[in-house]
Order: structure tokens, then sequence, then C-alpha cells
């Protein structure tokens, strides 16, 4: 049987060909999603602990639960008792903080989020070991500073050049003395590094004369556990250590669970497109056994069993399926390096390809039970055929029929899976998207197998368009495309399925950006927002203080205050100026007025003063955390998002926060200036800020851009990897229309000999791929739009203003784009068709 399988292997391998390009697909986007997940695992982990072999033990201040978990901070006599002990090479306190490095155009240089500083600790022989310089030196009086290679490079900096630098302190120039190398426990990955002098990084980050921690670099030869405890018995109360390799351990479990996130995320598209080629698959042998009908009923004519032909069957599955997963292996290997390049900073270092016995089982396994499990229910169908009826006749076709068992079973499942997403979408409650996810499920598995009854209608709906175009082309392919229902529908099934969740993430995508768009353009009237770089420290009630001398600048900032209880209610306070905050903030008061804000009231949004019964001219107690009390009326009621991060809950003047809080979070500050946004206006806030890279000046195209800018940059991830399940649909046309012409090589050769060109023959397959096209496409955006509308729904409770958008452009790019891959999977078959040998095509049975 074995001999068999392989030897129809190798005599149909033309028409298995596509069968195992979607398996090899499938595999290779598994095999790169989990060679990339542990390669970018183990390079994150090897990154993250790179260094630690020269740090023997290391000390840290605990934190302090009477503090609010603040740590304690460590002294100089610390070190220095420390340096004493035996085998202590060298004691090298740390500070380190947030400091931004600007290029000559003021420009921030790396990531803001990794932009750090920290200080120059040099021992008796002026080197410091965790820095190797490549030019100049360490950092020596308080005006000079050291740069990291990748960020002098990228600033375009060298020695002796003026520096301008931002911390939580504000930002000033240093001369650069030198720039150095570093390891992963001083620099992240696509980030800037400065480094300061002990006494101005002390100055800039904590305290004179305070570290946060201590590194200890070990003599030769020293044993670590008991040098460990050597150093625990000197510390004093409230510090700890931990040996370097622990600290590398805690690091590299700490990346090793960050970098799963993007594997996880291949990995869920890689069911997708597996799913998807499950349809290809099963296709693709529904067509090979019912052109072999002839072929097994002989065998089982001749003796062989049922059980024997389908083991053949199975078996040429399995061999297909084993040949396609090692080339997926190999293909998925290239991937995953690909994806390395794509996605790696550029200033990380090359991470060798990791290819586990895991990755090589998990892929070997799905890309061979996959085409059995699929190709079981044709085998199945194909066996139920009695010997003597498969001999009498040619091809045996199982047309769509209303009453049958698997329509009736799809329409159920469709059924109940729409009314669970409807259920979902109506009621908004806390399961409301795992109902959605389910119901979507049942609804997608049931569609396709309820397309082969669309096919009729649709096509018949199309058919005139067709014939328009080209009479004779378009009425045969119109019925080519409804001679085999059920294989147009599993045909058309893997186009929508891509289609519908391209098409959902569509609509949930423009339906965010426009809910964003429309609460940053209506909320903020302020010409400009001045926040912390990425990654930068909090802003305090000083940062605004410069903009009083800018001429013509109104200003406001946004000081929040936490830890209140107002009217048993837990709250926090948004403190702002009275006189000036009706400018820069659009606030929809519903009751009261926000005058009142002058006169010592706070305004409350609705949806604070809905949950806790509050109304204008209602006082309610106030107590803080630290014991103050006092009592406050509501001025005003006005309509906000609760998940608005612009728009307080509370809005309270100025002077009523400095009552209770005299270190209030300052959230931003809002500025607008006479003659509205402009370079110019622009420039002078940012000069009048100290021209300070550690703070970030929007307009209102910047804070659009920040807060909607990811989603864009989220949906062109997913739409390529979307672009893998939609690579496999295509296969299905071109594999449906290539069996397609090879049963119909008589009736292509009757046309030709009755004066059809192959012109014509080429038109006829491209109008049926078009139908194909249209008709997953159609049912994958109709679908997309739904769920997208059912997910969409859940949100609207909770985000106030959010509405359903259609971005009719994307929508309709998706569909240019299936019926363009259509067309394209329609160029072979075509080809293939339109050189049928005319005297061969009508001597075939």
């Amino acid at each position: 049987m074995f001999r068999t399988a392989l030897r129809n292997v190798f005599a149909h391998k033309t028409r298995l060909l596509m069968t195992a390009c979607a398996v090899m697909l499938g595999v290779t986007f598994i095999t790169g999603s989990l060679v990339y997940g542990d390669s970018l695992s183990r390079a994150s982990a090897a990154r993250a602990t790179e260094g630690y072999e020269r740090i023997a033990v290391d000390v840290a201040a605990d934190t302090d639960p009477a503090d609010g978990g603040r740590p304690h901070h460590l002294g100089a006599r610390t070190v220095t008792t420390l340096a004493e002990l035996p085998g202590v090479a060298v004691a090298a306190g740390r500070v380190d903080g947030f400091a931004a490095v600007a290029d000559r155009d003021g420009t921030p240089v790396g990531h803001g989020t990794s932009a750090r500083g920290g200080n120059f600790a040099p021992g008796a022989d002026g080197r410091d070991p965790a820095y190797r310089f490549t030019q100049g030196s360490g950092p020596t009086g308080n005006d000079t500073i050291a740069l990291d290679e990748t960020t002098a490079t990228s600033g375009g900096f060298r020695v002796g050049d003026r520096v301008r630098v931002g911390t939580g302190k504000g930002a000033a120039s240093y001369t650069l003395s030198g720039v150095f190398r570093t390891d992963g426990t001083k620099l992240p990955s696509g980030g800037s590094l400065t480094l300061f002098t002990n006494a101005t990084a002390q100055r800039l980050f904590l305290q004179p004369g305070r570290y946060q921690h201590i590194e200890l670099t070990a003599t030769p030869g020293t044993d670590v556990p008991q040098l460990l405890s050597r150093v625990e018995s000197a510390l004093p109360q409230g510090t700890s250590a931990v040996t370097g390799a622990r600290l590398a351990q805690i690091k590299a479990n700490l990346a090793t669970s960050d970098s799963g996130t993007m594997s996880q995320i291949l990995l869920g598209f890689s069911a997708v497109a597996l799913f998807v080629a499950t349809f290809l698959i099963s296709n693709t042998f529904t067509m090979l056994v019912a052109r072999r009908t002839r072929e097994l009923a002989l065998m089982r004519a001749i003796g062989a069993t049922r059980k024997q032909v389908r083991r053949i069957l199975l078996a040429e599955s399995l061999l297909v399926g084993a040949l396609a997963s090692v080339a997926g292996i190999a293909v998925g290997t290239g991937v995953a390096a690909l994806l390395q390049t794509l996605f790696a900073p550029a200033d990380a270092p090359a991470a060798p390809l990791v290819l586990t016995p895991g990755t090589v089982l998990v892929s070997l396994l799905v890309g061979t039970l996959l085409p059995m499990v699929a190709a079981w229910l044709p085998i199945r169908r194909a066996m139920a055929i009695p010997p003597v009826a498969a001999l009498s006749a040619a091809e045996h076709t199982a047309p769509a029929r209303v009453g049958s068992l698997r329509t009736g079973l799809s329409a159920a499942l469709t059924l109940t899976g729409t009314a669970a997403v409807v259920y979902g979408a109506l009621t908004t409650g806390k399961d409301a998207r795992t109902v959605i996810g389910i119901g979507a499920a049942l609804t997608l598995t049931g569609t396709s197998g309820f397309i082969p009854l669309l096919s009729r209608p649709f096509t018949a709906l199309f058919k005139p368009l067709l014939t328009r175009l080209s009479p004779v082309q378009g009425d045969l392919a119109a019925r080519n495309t409804v001679r085999d229902p059920r294989r147009t529908g599993a045909t058309a099934a893997a186009l929508a399925i891509a289609l519908t969740l391209a098409s959902g993430l569509s609509v949930l995508g423009a339906s965010a950006t426009q809910y964003l768009d429309r609460a940053t353009t209506h909320a903020f009237t302020a010409d400009y927002q001045v926040k912390p770089a990425d990654g930068g420290p909090q802003l305090t009630r000083a940062t605004a203080a410069p903009l009083k001398k800018l001429s013509g600048a109104t200003f406001s900032p946004l000081n929040q205050s936490t830890g209140y209880r107002l009217a048993g209610t837990e709250s926090v306070l948004t403190g702002v100026d009275p006189a000036t905050i009706g400018r820069l903030l659009r606030y929809d008061v519903i009751d009261g007025s926000l005058d009142r804000l002058a006169k010592g009231q706070i305004a409350v949004a609705d949806f604070k003063a809905d949950k806790a019964g509050w109304h204008v001219g209602q006082t309610l107690p106030l107590e803080r955390q630290n014991g103050r009390r006092g009592s406050v009326t509501i001025g005003a009621v006005y309509q906000a998002d609760e998940q608005s991060d612009l728009m307080p809950s509370i809005t309270a003047p100025d002077s009523l926060v400095a009552r209770y809080d005299s270190a209030p979070s300052t959230y931003a500050v809002l500025v607008a200036t006479d003659g509205g946004p402009s370079r110019a206006a622009l420039a002078g806030v940012t000069h009048a800020l100290g021209d300070n890279p550690a703070l970030a000046v929007l307009d209102q195209d910047g804070i659009r851009a920040q807060d909607s800018g990811g989603i864009g940059d989220q949906l062109n991830v997913f739409y390529a990897l979307l672009s893998m399940a939609l690579a496999i649909a295509a296969l299905g046309i071109a594999n449906t229309l290539a069996m397609s012409v090879l049963e119909r090589r008589k009736e292509i050769g009757t046309l030709r000999a009755l004066g059809l060109d192959r012109a014509g023959v080429t038109r006829m397959i491209r109008l049926e791929a078009l139908l194909l096209g249209a008709l997953g496409a159609t049912l994958g955006t109709a679908m997309g739009i739904f769920l997208g509308w059912a997910l969409g729904r859940t949100l609207q409770e909770s985000v106030v203003g959010y509405e359903l958008v259609l971005p009719w452009g994307r929508l309709a790019i998706g569909v240019l784009i299936a019926l363009a891959g259509a067309l394209a999977a329609s160029l072979w078959p075509a080809r293939r068709a339109a050189h049928v040998n005319i005297p061969t095509a009508l001597t075939a049975r």
C-alpha cells in the first residue's frame, strides 16, 4: 500500500503541488513564529544579561513601606566599607535616571523610553569597569559628559562638542569628553546613555553623596558565595545583596516574558493560516478523489477492501504533508531570519537563529496531520460510492442540496453564531467579547459550509455584468462556476475568512481612530500640550513657570492629586488655573457654571456624578490620606469620557489642591499663544521651556498622532500577517481552476474546435477566477463589518462618543486586493487551458 501511495503521489505530483504549497505555507508560518520567538527570547536574554559576569555582588537599598514604597539610599560610607572587604577589587556606587540627548537640530536621539543617564565611577586606576572608551575619556568636571557610541554617531557629535541634555531637573549644555561602549546592564537596546560625574549625577537623579546601588567586582579566585556572606554581614539595615549571576537570571526571565508577546501574535495568525489551508487541502483531495473514482473502484473490484484503499489515500496525504513540512521548516527558518531583520533595533547585534527539536516536532506533526484530517471527509465520501456505480461514470460530483445534513448543520452553526454575536453586542456585559469571539468562530465555520448554496444566486446576480463584458465567455464562466457549488464554496470560504479578519480589523481601527481624533479636536482647544518625553520624569509645578515670561501665552498646568475620599468615594482631583482653563479645554457643561471654579468650587464629570449621585450645589465632605479634612461644593457638572486622558474626572482650582497637596503630579501643561499654532509659536514655547529634550511640546496633530498612531502601526503588522492567509486562499483558487481545466479538457477542446480562440479561453478562466474572488471578498467584507460592529458595541458603554465608522476606502482596497489575487491565481490555469491540444482533448474521456 505504501508503494502504491508513493507511486500515486509522483503520478499526480502536479495536482498535489498546490496542496503541498498550502501545507508548506502553513508550516512556514508556524516554524517562522516559533523560531523567531525562541531566537528573540534567547537574544533578549543574552542582551539583558550581558555584562553581569563582571558583577560579583550587587548591593541595593530596600524600599520603605512607610514612605510610599520609595527605596532607601546608600551613602558613600557604605561604598568605602564594602571596598575594604577581602575579595573586593572595585566597589562602584551607581546612580541612574532619565536623560534625553538632543541632536544638533534639537530632536531627541534614540527611543525616549530608553534614554538613560548615569554616573562615571572610576577606580584607583581612573577607569570604570562598566565602560570602554573608544574616544576621549570619562567626564571629570560638572560641565562634561560622555555618550555611548551609537548616540554620539546618531547625533553627529565628536569629543569637544557641546551637547544639550534634558533631565527631570531641566536642560543644560555640556562638553562631550568621551565616547564609550558598554553592555546590556547599562544601555537598553535602541536607547541612549549619558555619563555624568558622580556629583552631577547625584544632583540630577538623587541626592548629593547618595547612591541607588553598589556594584562589587571580585578579585581573581574569589569565591562569590563566600563574598556574598561577607558583604551581607557588613551591610547596614535596609539594604540587601544578590550575586550578579542571580541578577542575570532575573533579568533573563523578564526579557523572555516580554519577548513572548510577538511570538504569540504570530502563532495566532499561524492558526488562521492553517485554518484557511484546511479548505484548500480538503478541496484538493475532493477533486483528486473525484477524478480517480474509476481507478479506486477498479482497485476495489480486483479485491482491495475499503480500509486498504482508505489507507492508500491517507498515506498519500501523509507523504504530501511530510514533504511539504520539511520544506516549510526550511523556509520558515529563513522567514524567522527575515523577521529578525525587520523588527530588530538598528543597534542590536545579530542574534543566532534557534531551531529547537520541539519546533521541528510541532511543525512536522501539524504539517503531516493537517492533510490527513482535511482529506478524511473526501476519502470517506468516495468510499461510500459502490464500485459498480463508480466504474460506470467518469466523475461523481456532490452538488450542494438544501436538505442535506451538511447544509442543515452549516445553517445551524451560522444562525447560532450570529445570534451569539448579536447577543454579545447588545448585552455588552463583562463576558461580551468572549461570547462574540465564540459566536464569530461558529459563524465562520457555518458560513464556510453554507457558501455553496449562496454561489448560485450570487453568480446569477453578477452574470448580466459578465455577459455584457463578454457575452460568450461571461456565460460560460458563470455556468462553470456553479457546476460544482461545493467546490466553489470551499474555494471562496478560504478567501472569505481572510477578508473577514482584515475587514473587521479595518472597521475597529477606523472607529477607534476617529473616536480618538474627535476626542482630541473637540476637548483640546489649546494650541500646545507640554508633556514629559516618552519615559521621562513627571512634570512639576515649576515646569510651567518659565511660560510666564512668554509674551501673549495663556497656560495652565493639570495638577493631578490622588488619595482623596469625597463623600466616601475614592477620587482624584485635578488642579487648574480657573482664569485660563476655559480657553484651553472645552467643557460641555450640563449643569452649573465653570466660572464657579474661581470661587473655590469644583466641577465634576457626568460619569463621576452619576455613579456617586452628586448634583450641582451639593457640599461634600473631603478627606485625604494625610489626614487633612474639609468640604467642597459642586459648582458644575460637565460631559466627559471616562476613558479620556485629557478631561479630568474632577476639576478643582489650583488653590484648593494646594491646600491638601504640596506636591501634586503635573500630568501636562496646556498652552495657548496669540495668533494660534505656528512654527514661530512652537519655537517660542520650546525655547521658553529651556529647549529641553526631556519635554515634548505637541500641537493638535502631534497629540492625534501620539494617541492614534499606534493603531495604524498595529493594523499594518496584522495586515502583513493576514497576507499569508490571502496567499493560501489565492493558491486555492489556482488549484480549483487548474483541476477544473483538467476535468474539462474535452469541453475546452470542443470549444476550441468550434472557433473559440486562445484569448477567449483565457478570458473565460479569468472571469471564473474573478467570480470566485468576488464571492469570497463580498462575504468576507460583509462578515468583517458585522463583527467589527459587534466588537465596537462592547466599547460604546465605557467609551463615550465611540461610533461605528466604515472605512470604505480601506474596505474597497481589501476587495481589490482579493480580486487581484484571484486574477493572478488564474494566470497559470488560463495559460494551461489556452494551450490544450485540440485533437487530444477531443478524445479524452
